[in-house]
């Protein structure tokens, strides 16, 4: 949902960015890679360890590479096709490493419902990108859903930081409701698909 209202805006800061690094000899690939494995490791670093704040602050800086590497893209007149591959499967690993950190930090800390809420999320974040890239290979769309990827990590993030900073309630919130947009995302994408298959048929 975000994505649809936010794109214009934050492409008029990443543009520049991204063709100043293309100038600068970098390619998107490398700092998709670059992005995920740093971001990969600050979730599996300090979210585990409780430190959910700083943690949280880390991922969201670097997880701004994914939006500089397509705008690295466009500044070069578009990406390739292995570049669409290998950023959609460096999302999935990024997506993985932050559901599966908190998990772990949760299961530590005792908070076993919030731990198997974040696997849930883990499970439907996957699911999610799979049903919209499962469509576009098979011609049709899905580009729907009240929790996409930008949506996912903001209520996450959030959740965990701002409840690390002493905020009752908000890291539980974050962790229940979250579950419950992805199953309501995955749900509106097969709904689209079938749709899509139908006016497809027609």
């Amino acid at each position: 949902m975000l994505n649809i209202f936010a794109r214009a805006s934050v492409s008029r800061v990443t543009d520049p960015i991204g063709a100043w690094l293309l100038r600068s000899g970098l390619t998107p690939n490398t700092v998709t890679v670059l992005g995920t494995v740093c971001s990969v490791a600050a979730s599996l670093w300090f979210i585990p360890r409780g430190q959910l704040f700083l943690g949280a602050a880390v991922v969201t800086a670097f997880l701004l590479f994914d939006l500089i590497d397509g705008a690295m893209a466009r500044a070069q007149g578009g990406g390739t096709k292995f570049g669409a591959v290998l950023d959609a499967s460096c999302d999935r690993i990024a997506d993985g490493a932050l559901f599966g950190a908190i998990a772990w930090w949760a299961f530590d800390a005792g908070e076993k419902g919030l731990a198997v809420a974040t696997l849930v999320s883990l499970v439907g974040a996957q699911v999610t990108s799979y049903v919209k890239a499962r469509a576009e290979a098979s011609g049709l769309t899905a580009d729907v859903g009240i929790a996409e990827r930008a949506d996912r990590f903001i209520v996450a993030l959030v959740g965990i930081g701002i409840g690390d900073l002493g905020v009752p309630y908000i890291t539980a919130v974050a962790l229940y409701v979250l579950p419950v947009l992805i199953v309501v995302t995955v749900v509106q994408r097969l709904l689209a698909v079938h749709r899509s298959a139908k006016e497809s048929a027609a």
